[in-house]
């Protein structure tokens, strides 16, 4: 049977198929892209219905939450907002923690101010304790209950909806139950699973599931999913994308979960050019909007979510096969039928 295209998320309903602003930010700040083109691939999100748009602070050190707090408005009712808090802008490093309760409040009431709203809709505590990312050291290796603590407040206070919980171990997202935890964002995908033991407790209590690295790499040393041999012949086999068949398997192993892509392109027209990449032949009008030389990812996969081909039904578990064969002994969750995508978050 297949998955929910929609499911609840900080009192609202959205697409399963979100969006990981991260790549319209330049790591080194400001914008990566021109405003407008980053305004047009946010309206052409929002043409699917109400979305989750995954951002931070330290994006583009603000320049990210800038744009959005402009691009968005007076259309907030059509997006869920997810940010995240835990860490700042270092010129030395790029980005150190930030981990106390005060600078957590802080990173909230900055939040507010760059996206231009009076309430944040789901803020994900970043934790520094492992990595990939940074490390935490000194005085901000901080509890996680006095993050909860203060976290809680600010939700007393109506300044954020929900709580998330991003880079945590099984033991901490156990202590945090009663905190009421609504989404966790972990690395996970079908080549990096170490930590299916948070993702079990995230089904066992319905907590959203919102993993990074989807498609791995993103951190030095990891490899990416659709430049495994596997993959890639599996995808063969299937007429569809590696990156279909990797997040295929991702959401497909919880029915909870939610996934971002993040691409600085703007999708072609509905339906268009169908699931596989797509170079515009002179005179395409595609072409003369700027589109690349293939449909981007998020075209493929969001319009893969809208009109699914037939063979992506055995895309799940044959994905599972492989992912079996890459990390023998470990669980692989049984799968089930459908398809989305995910974003790469890399703090």
């Amino acid at each position: 049977m297949p998955l929910p295209r929609q499911l609840p998320l900080a009192g609202r309903t959205v697409q399963r198929v979100g969006y990981g602003a991260m790549q319209l930010a330049d790591h080194g700040g400001g914008l990566a892209v021109t405003p407008d083109q980053a305004i047009t691939v946010l309206h052409a999100l929002l043409e699917y219905g109400r979305t989750v748009i995954d951002t931070a602070e330290f994006y583009g050190d603000g320049a990210l939450n800038d744009l959005l707090g402009v691009a968005l408005a007076g259309r907030h009712d059509d997006v869920v907002l997810a940010t995240k808090v835990g860490a700042v802008i270092d010129p030395a490093t790029r980005l150190r923690p930030a981990q106390q309760p005060k600078e957590l409040r802080a990173q909230v009431e900055a939040n507010l101010a760059s996206l231009r709203v009076d309430r944040l809709d789901l803020v994900f505590i970043r934790r520094a304790d492992f990595q990939p990312g940074i490390i935490a050291t000194g005085d901000q290796v901080v509890p996680l209950d006095d993050q909860l603590a203060e976290l809680g407040e600010l939700r007393d206070e109506g300044k954020i909806a929900t709580i998330g919980l991003s880079n945590i171990i099984a033991a901490q997202l156990e202590s945090a139950l009663g905190a009421d935890v609504a989404a966790v964002q972990n690395i996970h995908n079908v080549i990096d699973r170490d930590g299916e033991d948070v993702l079990a407790l995230c089904r066992r209590h319905g907590i959203a599931w919102m993993p990074y690295c989807p498609l791995g790499g993103n951190f030095p040393g990891r490899e990416k999913v659709t430049e495994v041999p596997e993959v890639l012949a599996a995808a063969a086999e299937l007429d569809i994308t590696p990156t279909q068949l990797g997040l295929a398997w991702l959401l497909h192993a919880y029915e909870r979960n939610r996934a971002h892509p993040r691409h600085t392109q703007p999708r072609p027209p509905r339906g268009k050019h169908g699931k596989r990449g797509h170079r515009p032949a002179a005179g395409d009008p595609d072409a003369a909007r700027g589109y690349p030389a293939f449909v981007t990812a998020v075209a493929n996969v969001v319009n893969g979510m809208v009109n699914p081909p037939p063979s992506l039904s055995t895309a799940a578990p044959i994905a599972s096969r492989i992912s079996a064969s890459l990390s023998p002994g470990t669980r692989v969750s049984p799968p089930v039928v459908g398809i989305s995508s995910s974003h790469s978050s890399r703090v």
